[in-house]
């Protein structure tokens, strides 16, 4: 197992114990657990996201640090946008929105000003970055996996 994966298993399970990073970089940093459906495989995945939050919504970006292609997670909920967040001790099924235009904006400069780092992302790729809106939704979303 390489060391990324393992500070991922590392985070998903502190974060499920402490409610929130409590070691390591993301100590301090609101973090969520995104559970997904893989688009081409139908597998779930867990993946930790720093986030912000706009009213009752949480903020996403799918930077992948300024890669010049997109997260897995992001295609996953182009492909279904039902999935679930963990945050705060709560388990919640939500429903992602991409946001598009001015909108975006505001919600990208918004996230950066709380996650310094993506103002970097920008600067190293030339794709737009994807923003998106997890909103509470009635409909089930995937069971989270095991860390």
């Amino acid at each position: 197992m390489d060391s990324w994966h393992q500070m991922t298993i590392n985070l998903i399970n502190d974060v499920r114990q402490n409610g929130a990073p409590t070691d390591g970089p993301f100590r301090g940093r609101p973090v969520l657990l995104l559970t997904t459906v893989g688009a081409k495989t139908g597998t779930i995945r867990t993946t930790p996201l720093v986030y912000s939050t706009d009213g009752d919504k949480w903020v996403i970006v799918a930077s992948k640090g300024g890669s010049d292609s997109h997260p897995a997670w992001y295609l996953n909920l182009l492909a279904n946008p039902n999935a679930t967040i963990e945050t705060g001790g709560e388990t919640v099924s939500v429903i992602a929105t991409p946001a598009h235009g001015a909108e975006r904006r505001r919600l990208y400069d918004q996230h950066a000003a709380m996650h310094p780092s993506f103002v970097d992302y920008e600067q190293k790729t030339s794709r737009e970055i994807p923003v998106l809106l997890l909103e509470r939704s009635a409909q089930p979303g995937p069971t989270p996996t095991a860390g």
